[in-house]
């Protein structure tokens, strides 16, 4: 199997060349979002407690039901558009996103940004996390 793979890269060194390129300029991305805009769940606990951050939980809802933080609120990230105004009051307040992995919470803060949310967060890891680290979960 190994052999294989070194032959594969000896005769197409272009096409290894650029996945290479591709998976380093993904990775940069990846840890230049996640720093950014990006807490984890200890500083996301901090927000919740200390300035009553918002939980908005993007995923659908049948996960949302098998799984959230405490008093998150759940718009899933295909009806976001429609449901953003529900979240115009908490303009000024934290907002954590949340998401299954901690990936697709990047495209919503951007749409949370534009539209006038100045202290919107990721949770780095998502849900997935958050359970790792064996926090609360509500279910129901």
């Amino acid at each position: 199997m190994i052999d294989q793979l070194f032959e594969f890269v000896q005769n197409h060194p272009l096409l290894v060349g650029a996945f290479v390129i591709v998976l380093a300029t993904w990775i940069a991305y990846e840890v230049i979002q996640g720093g950014r805009n990006g807490v984890d769940t200890s500083e996301a606990t901090q927000l919740i407690n200390r300035e009553d951050a918002v939980v908005l939980d993007i995923r659908d809802a049948k996960d949302f039901k098998q799984g959230h933080m405490t008093g998150a609120r759940n718009i899933p990230q295909s009806k976001l558009d429609n449901r953003l105004n529900e979240l115009d009051k908490f303009k000024d307040k934290p907002v954590i996103v949340v998401c299954k992995q901690g990936q697709a919470s990047g495209a919503v803060i951007t749409k949370l940004t534009s539209a006038g949310f100045t202290r919107a967060y990721k949770l780095k890891g998502g849900m997935a996390q958050w359970q790792a680290d064996g926090l609360p979960v509500v279910r129901k």
